[in-house]
């Protein structure tokens, strides 16, 4: 029987022929080599396949090419099926178009196992562009709370509710290395939405690893490319379906996780903050794309794109997103105006 590797390293995939040779040649050159990798094509209808399977003699035997049925438009299901397909202690997510540093699953599996933790999660991490032409260490957690050495991260839950409040979790995927068990005992699958799906799976983490060790250790390099789901041009209506795909069709996801946790069963006031604070998030997103817009814009968009899911509520629920919104901007034109008084008092005082 073959013994399983240490670590999976799941790719996803969908028209990635510009970036996906690059990405393994990272993975081929690791100084580290008990890994297998899984890649899942999302439907490609580019030659990223092909490119994908030129490179399976390379592996030697440790390169998995997988499909899924249908195009998902996003890397929730594609990352769902690499997770099942794989067999390492040790799961690691790495997009297409990124990249990942000479020892990043060296220093990763050394971490987990010096520590013997279920998850280590890296809060720095590198960005260039296609061209390379610059490549800077980005720490999102400009607040004061990074770690200059490996640090568990509080066993007390409600302070770890408090740092998801407080932005301290940077939820890319690519920045942790998990327990292959935990995420199949917890069932900490991603969401099948078009945005936010790295939030709500990154939240899960937080909620059931016992062990969740905060590094400084940079590994993993972001490509900003144009391939990215995050950064396509859209129109107004796409836009607004966009920003509230993970509202309507997330949200539910999430308080299903939540009902699974016994400690949000036992303190319904945090499980109603966490869903208060996952809508205010999305809704702050969609106010920002939609300032000029008027709310029936939204209230038609989201009729449009949604009402087979709302079914018999989906006036109800295009109606109060629409108000939400509105309420939204509203509140940013007293800020704005407010702001504008104390500038001018400042000024004359």
């Amino acid at each position: 029987m073959t013994q399983a590797p240490a670590v999976s390293v799941i790719i996803p995939m969908y028209n990635a022929e510009k970036y996906i040779g690059e990405c393994l040649e990272s993975l081929l050159a690791q100084t580290f080599q008990d890994f297998e990798v899984i890649v899942v094509d999302d439907c490609s209808t580019d030659s990223s396949r092909e490119i994908v399977e030129s490179y399976a003699k390379k592996f030697g035997g440790r390169l998995k090419l997988s499909r899924t049925s249908k195009n998902s438009g996003a890397a929730g299901t594609p990352r769902n099926k690499g997770l099942f397909l794989s067999h390492g202690e040790y799961v690691f997510f790495v997009d297409a178009d990124d990249l990942i540093t000479l020892t990043a699953l060296e220093e990763l599996y050394t971490l987990a196992k010096d520590f013997d933790t279920e998850v280590v999660y890296c809060e720095n991490y590198y960005v260039t562009d296609f061209e390379f032409s610059e490549v800077v260490v980005h720490c999102p957690q400009s607040t004061g709370a990074t770690v200059d050495k490996p640090t568990f991260e509080p066993d007390d839950f409600r302070e770890r509710l408090d740092r998801i409040r407080q932005y301290l979790y940077v939820v890319t995927a690519g920045l942790k290395l998990i327990k292959h068990d935990l995420l199949l005992e917890h069932e900490i699958f991603f969401p099948n939405i078009k945005n936010r799906e790295d939030d709500i799976w990154t939240w899960n983490l937080v909620f059931h690893a016992k062990k969740f060790l905060r590094v400084p250790n940079a590994v993993y390099i972001v490509r900003l490319s144009d391939n990215s789901i995050t950064r396509t041009e859209r129109k107004h209506a796409d836009e607004i379906n966009f920003w509230l795909n993970p509202v309507i069709l997330g949200l539910k996801n999430l308080d299903e996780i939540l009902s699974r946790v016994e400690f949000f069963n036992q303190n319904p006031q945090y499980r109603y903050a966490m869903l208060f604070y996952f809508v205010e998030v999305s809704f702050r997103f969609l106010q920002n794309q939609t300032a000029e817009k008027p709310s029936l814009l939204v209230y038609d968009a989201i009729r449009e794109k949604f009402s087979e899911v709302l079914g018999e509520h989906d006036v109800l629920v295009a109606l109060l997103c629409s108000f939400i919104n509105a309420q939204q901007k509203f509140i940013a034109d007293q800020r704005q105006r407010i702001s504008e008084i104390e500038r001018k008092l400042g000024e004359k005082f």
